[in-house]
């Protein structure tokens, strides 16, 4: 299937990344302010009615892509082999990201996006797996990374519902969902201490994943519209459910904001114009997972540093082009070279040793 466009959906969910950090910390972690978000609220918060600070607009189009993406190779690849590649693609650049997000509050240099001072040498290691996050309170050296616990969950998910997928491929997103509303449910009535509230927020994010999948399945012609439509109804469910007992910070707009960037990928992903093959717009996109995981480590200091001298609006040019340029090293030490030593040495084929036929005499 040829999906042209989806580099074009990886540059604006960059971009609403990236405008989402800067809009909370100028406006509810500094109380100031700044014309591109007086203008974006108008136009998109106001006009359209995503949410506030465009909050979840990046996220669902990312985890949307992952799952319309994904789907392919989780039906034609054996387990084994998905899941490693999987892990080539995303273990290598989040180690050294939080390696480096450890050192800097360590060095005092930056905090945790959980409001300790420090951490200690355990907490620190259960960051390289996502513990944080479990932890009551929450110890994250962090933040952003907490979709790759959707991401990693969706990848279990289709691989223990493979023959699902290959035989009755809509029951996945449908058990899906219904798992989903589970979690929710058990975090609603359970209490604590046996609640897991970040099960919660994984089970709210988990339908704009399935949602990218029902659209490939769909595309592929794998299941009817019939069972499309049955499937599209049962996520809507779950984002009610998650709106209703306020389990996301998204807030009542977020199933609002998830049909319009259903639809934006829907109508963008096949798109093949001149924008889509943009020099700017390959950069961003193969560099997207990079300037995701950094991002929030080097923006702040930057801008902090460079405000008083140049003024918002070339401190936030002067952002952007940081965040860039650290995302440049990580992809091109890390991210690239890792997966490809990964993939070489688990995913190539064997070569096959060539059978050495025994010379025959010749007669003289």
């Amino acid at each position: 299937m040829d999906l042209p466009g989806v580099d074009v959906v990886r540059f604006v969910a960059v971009a609403a990344v990236l405008y989402s950090h800067i809009a909370f910390y100028l406006v509810d972690d500094l109380g100031t302010g700044w014309w591109g978000i007086d203008l974006t609220y108008e136009v998109l918060v106001k006009g359209a009615g995503l949410n506030q600070h465009l909050s979840s607009v990046g996220v669902s189009a990312f985890m949307m892509l992952t799952g319309l993406l994904v789907t392919r190779s989780a039906i034609r690849q054996d387990r084994g082999k998905f899941l490693i590649a999987r892990a080539a693609r995303l273990l290598p650049a989040f180690w050294v990201s939080i390696l480096a997000a450890v050192a800097l509050v360590w060095l005092g240099i930056n905090g945790t996006f959980s409001g300790h001072a420090t951490v200690s040498v355990s907490e620190a290691f259960l960051s390289f797996f996502l513990g944080g996050f479990f932890l009551k309170p929450q110890v994250i050296v962090l933040g952003v990374v907490w979709t790759l616990a959707a991401q990693i969950s969706f990848y279990l998910w289709c691989v223990a519902g493979r023959s699902l997928l290959r035989t009755a491929p809509v029951a996945v997103p449908m058990l899906g969902a219904v798992l989903c509303m589970l979690v929710l449910l058990y975090n609603l009535y359970v209490p604590e201490p046996y609640s897991v509230p970040f099960l919660s927020k994984v089970a709210s994010t988990l339908p704009t994943l399935f949602l990218g999948q029902i659209v490939y399945l769909r595309w592929a012609g794998l299941i009817s519209v019939r069972a499309f439509l049955a499937a599209l109804f049962a996520q809507v469910s779950v984002i009610v459910m998650a709106t209703d007992i306020n389990v996301y910070w998204s807030g009542s707009r977020y199933l609002w904001t998830v049909i319009v960037i259903f639809a934006a990928v829907v109508l963008v992903a096949r798109y093949d114009g001149r924008f889509a093959h943009s020099p700017a717009v390959v950069w961003v996109a193969t560099r997207s997972y990079c300037i995701y995981l950094t991002h929030t480590l080097v923006m702040y200091r930057i801008y902090e540093n460079t405000v008083g001298i140049a003024g918002t609006t070339v401190a936030i040019a002067l952002v952007l082009i940081g965040c860039g340029l650290v995302a440049e090293v990580l992809y091109r030490t890390v991210e690239v070279p890792a997966a490809q030593w990964i993939k070489n040495r688990w995913l190539a084929p064997k070569p096959v040793a060539s059978v050495q036929r025994p010379a025959t005499a010749t007669r003289a």
